[in-house]
């Protein structure tokens, strides 16, 4: 009776449209109310201790260096280096536009920065050009989702931390998957717009481009060459980016003010603000289900309820894809992290290789209606219908679900490069 009053009171909360921290928090009182011997209190202690960690600070540092860069000229300059070495291919642009969101994700760590940052450029470029509307909106609503697979992803972070897995080791996990990705995307835009003419490979832009463009292309290999010889940790390697923005657009481009520093950061308050609340509640609610054997239950009954670690892939990507169309990334690892884990652990899957498997079916997500970021975004940034957004994305999202099914059942792809 007390589990069918939660789910009223869930599902009544949702009809109301009540923001998911709420609704999180509620539930999590609830359980800790009549599951856990009514101590209310612990539910404020766990959510302390949830934020009581130094990998945290590693999001705000990512957000911070990624708002600095897209915010400033760095954005720009990545662009014109890559459009440089390659719109002397047929379909150039469209592989600019898909290389420009894979550098630019290594940067900022996030689906709707990227597509800010190089869609706000690239789109109007790609219409001048003669490229299809509609392959300009879905190419770049796609190539945007880059940004939670390419590390420095903070759903990865997050997925860590809620899983106890390590964060360096689901950073080298992504590079192959978001490299891969990348050349999907790549050669799909180059088959579909093989037709346009190429523009003439001119040295002297290419210098020029490159001579502009070196510092902010160098941030990546500097984060992730860091974290991947081990000379500094992901929080680390965070603080470093972070500086180096600051460096780059205070001292080498000079082209922020004050009231620009001061956006940023109101612009990465807003989104903490949206991220923390959730990620304390929802560690605060892990622990209490761990006491209370839920995960191994649920582990037990999954192994039950499914024969093979292959039928239960499939039940997980299924469920993952619809949840995907109704909750964002970070509150459905949060929520359906650990217990989804736990399952993975039972039949042997490799926590790194889950994660991935997470990450990259959350992904679509940010593609599919009603409540899909990046379609919102690009409906916003480059006042469209949504309806003519979300028929944009269809042929990308076939090529996605491909990638997620090579991902989910070629475990090397992730695991290639964990030691």
């Amino acid at each position: 009776m007390t589990a069918l009053i939660l789910l009223a009171i869930v599902v009544g909360l949702l009809v109301l449209r009540q923001s998911v921290v709420l609704i999180l928090l509620i539930a999590a009182a609830y359980i800790h109310f009549f599951y856990g011997d009514g101590e209310v209190v612990y539910l404020i202690e766990d959510m302390w201790a949830a934020l009581d960690s130094e990998v945290l600070l590693a999001i705000p540092m990512f957000m911070l260096a990624g708002a600095t860069m897209s915010t400033g000229s760095s954005a720009q300059r990545l662009i014109d280096v890559v459009r440089a070495f390659t719109e002397w291919l047929p379909g150039g642009m469209a592989i600019a536009a898909v290389l420009s969101c894979a550098i630019f994700s290594s940067i900022s760590g996030s689906s709707a920065v990227t597509l800010l940052a190089v869609g706000t450029v690239l789109y109007p470029a790609l219409k001048d050009a003669g490229y299809d509307k509609k392959f300009a909106l879905g190419s770049l609503s796609s190539a945007g989702t880059l940004g939670i697979i390419i590390p420095p992803s903070i759903p990865l972070i997050i997925y860590g931390i809620i899983t106890e897995t390590s964060i360096a080791d689901l950073f080298l996990a992504g590079i192959i998957p978001g490299l891969l990705l990348t050349a999907i995307l790549s050669f799909y835009g180059f088959f579909r717009n093989r037709h346009i003419p190429p523009k003439p490979f001119s040295w002297p832009r290419a210098a020029h481009a490159l001579r502009e463009g070196i510092w902010a292309l160098m941030l990546p290999v500097i984060l992730l060459g860091g974290i991947y010889s081990g000379y500094f940790a992901p929080t680390e390697a965070a603080a470093v980016g972070l500086a180096y923005a600051l460096f780059v657009e205070l001292f080498i481009h000079r082209e922020l003010g004050f009231l620009a520093f001061f956006g940023i950061f109101k612009y990465t308050a807003q989104l903490l603000g949206s991220i923390f609340p959730i990620l304390a509640v929802a560690i605060s609610l892990k622990s209490l289900l761990a006491v209370q054997g839920v995960p191994q239950d649920f582990a037990a009954f999954l192994s039950d309820t499914f024969t093979s670690k292959i039928t239960y892939l499939i039940a997980v990507n299924i469920a993952l894809l619809i949840v995907g169309c109704f909750v964002d990334a970070i509150p459905a690892i949060l929520i359906l992290g650990p217990l989804f884990y736990a399952g993975a652990a039972q039949f042997g899957i490799h926590p790194v290789h889950f994660g991935i498997i997470m990450v990259v079916n959350l992904e679509l997500g940010f593609l599919t209606p009603p409540i899909g970021l990046n379609l919102i975004v690009a409906m916003t940034a480059f006042k469209e219908k949504f309806s003519t957004v979300v028929r944009s994305v269809l042929p990308f999202l076939g090529l996605m679900v491909f990638f997620l099914i090579l991902v989910t059942f070629i475990p090397w792809l992730s695991m290639a490069l964990i030691r």
